[in-house]
């Protein structure tokens, strides 16, 4: 047989490539996996170019005022206490600086409450449950936490040992709070709860003599008992219900393309100690209480 001409033999070639072409693009492909495949959360996160309400700035909420230990001097700018420390440490992991963090005043009802938000993330002793995730999204916890129990001292809530002698009790909390949800759900008190605002209202109750105690987290209670009402005691603290400890996350808009990327960086900063490096700085005067059962 004579060789094909030149330009045939090219033509011939180039017609079986794209039936080989056809046959690959056609045939079952191997399914990558998860872990292999590229999430794309990695571009979506980089550092400092996230998709922020306002484009090179981290825009971070906390109610007004800010209270301690949480934050020191009502001022979250200033980097001190624990969440604004938590908000400083989770900005730098998403590639802001200090300088590029932004601070919104939102109370602590609207923080969770359903509708499009105007910050980032929101930092306000936040409780994940399952009720708030249907209006809003939570990054992973960045502090466990307890529920605590404050009477004015040589009073009868004072003396009280147990939830049973609770039952009888006038207790008070600020709205939309866990506190709140473990008077009428773990006390179950015979009478109403008082419900206030904010906590400062609360506090005042509590002075006044308008309730006999009053349900705050821990640290919050160390601190109450501390500095701002002396003459109260902590009567105990509550036993996490459901097996799970309640926890304290980052607030965000549902839906938010910001989730994934905040969540890693709560993560981070829990893996690497400097979660548990911020709580000893800020939060170590709260390390116990009787458990009231």
């Amino acid at each position: 047989m004579h060789p094909a001409p030149r330009a045939l033999r090219r033509a011939v070639a180039a017609a079986t490539t794209a039936l080989l072409a056809t046959a690959v693009g056609c045939a079952p492909q191997p399914e990558e996996k998860a872990s292999d495949a590229p999430s794309g959360s990695a571009a979506a996160c980089a550092k400092g170019t996230l998709a922020t309400r306002t484009s090179g700035k981290l825009t971070i909420a906390t109610d007004e005022p800010a209270y301690e230990p949480w934050f020191k001097d009502d001022k979250p700018a200033n980097g001190k206490g624990f969440e604004s420390a938590v908000a400083y440490a989770v900005a730098q992991e998403l590639g802001y600086d200090k300088s590029a963090v932004v601070w919104q005043s939102v109370p602590f009802n609207k923080a969770f409450a359903p509708g499009e938000k105007t910050f980032d993330f929101d930092i306000n002793q936040v409780s994940i449950s399952d009720e708030r995730k249907k209006a809003v999204d939570f990054s992973s916890g960045y502090y466990d936490v307890r529920q605590a129990v404050i009477a004015l001292k040589g009073t009868k809530a004072a003396k009280a040992t147990s939830i049973a002698d609770l039952k009888g009790l006038k207790l008070g909390a600020q709205v939309g709070t866990t506190s709140l949800d473990y008077i009428e759900d773990v006390v179950k008190p015979t009478r109403d709860a008082a419900v206030y605002a904010k906590n400062d209202q609360a506090k005042s109750a509590l002075k006044n003599g308008q309730v006999d105690a009053v349900v705050v987290d821990l640290p919050t209670a160390f601190y109450i008992t501390a500095a701002e009402v002396t003459d109260a005691t902590i009567v105990g603290q509550f036993e996490n219900q459901g097996g799970t400890p309640e926890q304290f996350g980052l607030v965000l808009d549902k839906g938010s393309a910001l989730t994934p990327c905040v969540t890693d960086a709560v993560d981070t900063l829990r893996e690497n100690g400097t979660l548990a490096k911020l709580e000893q700085q800020w939060l170590s005067d709260a390390v116990d209480a009787p458990v009231l059962k």
